[in-house]
């Protein structure tokens, strides 16, 4: 049981739902869902989520430039005076530190800002169908349903919003907040 939207903005978006989910909730609840999905369009999440990959890349790709520079070109014996030296050393430090941490700081930046804007979709949810209590409803059947032992492969496993092959790693990787407080925020609304 499972639900998506993509799309650049509002005129370029779909929202797939899969037959699973169709027939396992009601109308209210699938209702729930849908306008979850409407609020990452509305919000134009997929947008922000592509330019976070973006300046991730780009983070990685600095990173790379400054150490390859350094690996491969060398600094020309000839050019080399005190105040270049010292520059040359800070830039290589900096270039080290982005390629060590960035990664691992960047992705969890990434992470946690995804989580943030579950949470927005589900109050523009809310907001939307007037019913918080419909896509309560809808994540608890969800987190019955998806959760045990699913006949999923590890490679796709994170794009299931309640992961069927949990592990205790898996809540710092993950892109969707704790299913249980996306219902306990739904219903305190």
């Amino acid at each position: 049981m499972n639900a998506f939207a993509t799309g650049r903005d509002p005129e370029h978006a779909s929202i797939a739902v899969t037959t699973g989910l169709m027939k396992e909730l009601s109308r209210l609840e699938l209702e729930g869902v849908v306008a979850h999905e409407i609020s990452h369009v509305r919000n134009r999440d997929i947008l922000f989520a592509t330019l976070v990959a973006v300046l991730v890349g780009l983070v990685a790709i600095l990173s790379h430039v400054i150490l390859r520079a350094f690996w491969f070109g060398g600094v020309r014996r000839e050019r080399r005076d005190r105040r270049q030296g010292g520059f040359e050393v800070i830039v290589l430090l900096v270039g080290l530190i982005l390629a060590i941490f960035a990664p691992i700081i960047v992705r969890i930046v990434q992470f946690a800002i995804s989580r943030r804007r579950e949470y927005l979709a589900d109050a523009s949810a809310a907001e939307l169908t007037r019913y918080p209590e419909g896509l309560a409803s809808a994540l608890e059947k969800i987190m019955k349903k998806n959760s045990g032992n699913m006949d999923v492969s590890e490679a796709i496993s994170h794009l299931f919003f309640v992961d069927p092959k949990r592990s205790p790693l898996d809540s710092l990787y993950a892109t969707h907040p704790p299913i249980e407080e996306r219902i306990r925020r739904l219903r305190a609304m």
